[in-house]
């Protein structure tokens, strides 16, 4: 396996499920939470790009800027889902 594809996964693994504890109620398990924090991931880096915003580089700030889109993601998903 590529280990770009492994650090991903922890990423997306770590950022959804930050975001899943920061957003009490949106934790969609652990494939689930992957697959919202690597798609949080892009929505994070293009939001930050549109405005002019650099978290640096880094483990830390990808898995900032992951958690923050998967927030603005999971927000999303909020207003369509009903409970």
């Amino acid at each position: 396996m590529d280990d770009n594809l492994i650090y991903t996964l922890i990423i997306g693994a770590v950022s959804g499920w930050l975001a899943g504890q920061i957003r009490q109620g949106y934790g969609f398990g652990l494939l689930g939470n992957i697959i919202v924090g690597i798609i949080g991931a892009f929505v994070g880096s293009w939001l930050f790009r549109q405005i002019g915003v650099s978290l640096g580089s880094g483990l830390i700030s990808h898995i900032a800027t992951s958690v923050i889109g998967a927030l603005v993601l999971l927000f999303l998903i909020g207003l369509f889902r009903k409970k």
